[in-house]
């Protein structure tokens, strides 16, 4: 098996804790569209899978793996009135100032992992705006190679687009890399890219759904240098 020389990271659920983070930006957003009604806000929410009154996601939420297209795709008909390219303004504006949990201190993490000569990257099915904005605010994005949205020209997860294009800015062979991720998407990207795959359990999905397609599951990225040290 090829040495491990790059590891790609998810961002909402694997680097950040995915419902400190999204279920405020979800509150936020829905009462802004909604202009502060919570019957309305409630009913939309319900749309994309997120319980207003609870601020709980539904585990099957597009929220939790889709993009922000996707997302908008679904609320586009309830707000008629507002073009798709504002509703997605406006998402990914409520997205920049969603609060972000760490899901491990991600700078001695990154650091470590930097300091065992890997290469480091993001694909992320938020919008690349956000992404830059929850790296920077926990001081981290200096420690990767490469970070990518939805929208950054490489396509969403679960099509590998992003990873392969991790692989050729930093001239890693697909099989040297690993994908890291908390949901199917991320982990059918990593194998489509010809990755090993790792999940994580810092998003909503459990063991069972990840398992079968991941090469190992943990508890939470923290994990790492200890499965990188039995690999060989």
């Amino acid at each position: 098996m090829s040495a491990i020389k790059g590891i790609v990271f998810d961002k909402d659920g694997t680097l950040f804790d995915f419902s400190a983070t999204w279920e405020a930006w979800a509150e936020a957003f829905l009462l802004r569209v909604c202009k502060g009604d919570r019957t309305q806000a409630t009913q939309v929410g319900n749309s994309i899978g997120f319980d207003l009154p609870t601020r709980s996601f539904a585990r099957d939420s597009i929220v939790i793996a889709g993009t922000p297209a996707e997302v908008v795709a679904v609320l586009a008909p309830q707000f008629p009135d507002i073009a798709k390219p504002a509703l997605l303004d406006m998402l990914n504006e409520e997205a920049e100032l969603a609060p972000q949990a760490e899901a491990v201190p991600l700078s001695p993490l990154l650091t470590a992992l930097r300091a065992r000569d890997l290469r480091l990257g993001v694909a992320t099915n938020d919008a690349q705006a956000p992404a830059l904005a929850h790296l920077n605010g926990a001081g981290v994005a200096d420690c990767f190679d490469f970070i990518a949205g939805f929208d950054s020209g490489f396509g969403g997860k679960p099509a590998p687009g992003q990873l392969l294009a991790f692989c050729e800015a930093t001239g890693l062979p697909p099989k040297t890399v690993v994908m890291v991720g908390d949901s199917t998407h991320d982990l059918h990207a990593g194998r489509a890219a010809d990755m090993r795959t790792v999940a994580v359990l810092t998003g909503l999905a459990d063991a069972a759904a990840l398992a079968p397609l991941a090469d190992v599951v943990l508890p939470d990225i923290g994990h790492l240098p200890a499965w990188l040290d039995a690999q060989g």
